[in-house]
């Protein structure tokens, strides 16, 4: 249980240790590099939602048959 005042992002992480994680992350990549992972990691992301939604209604159409 955490102490009252003290609340951590996703995965314990705060604001600081993000920050210093991304600032690690554009040395190692670069801002080019950065941002097709960017735009990959989005990508991906869309494609998932997309692929659930069409399973929903694939589902629904079972149901209403």
């Amino acid at each position: 249980m955490e102490p009252s005042g003290i609340h951590a992002g996703m995965f314990g992480l705060g604001g600081p240790e993000v920050a210093v994680i991304l600032v690690l992350a554009l040395l190692l990549f670069g801002g080019k590099k950065m941002g097709e992972l960017g735009k990959g990691l989005g990508e991906g992301i869309r494609n998932f939602k997309s692929g659930l939604k069409s399973e929903d209604e694939k589902i629904e159409e079972k149901k209403q048959a």
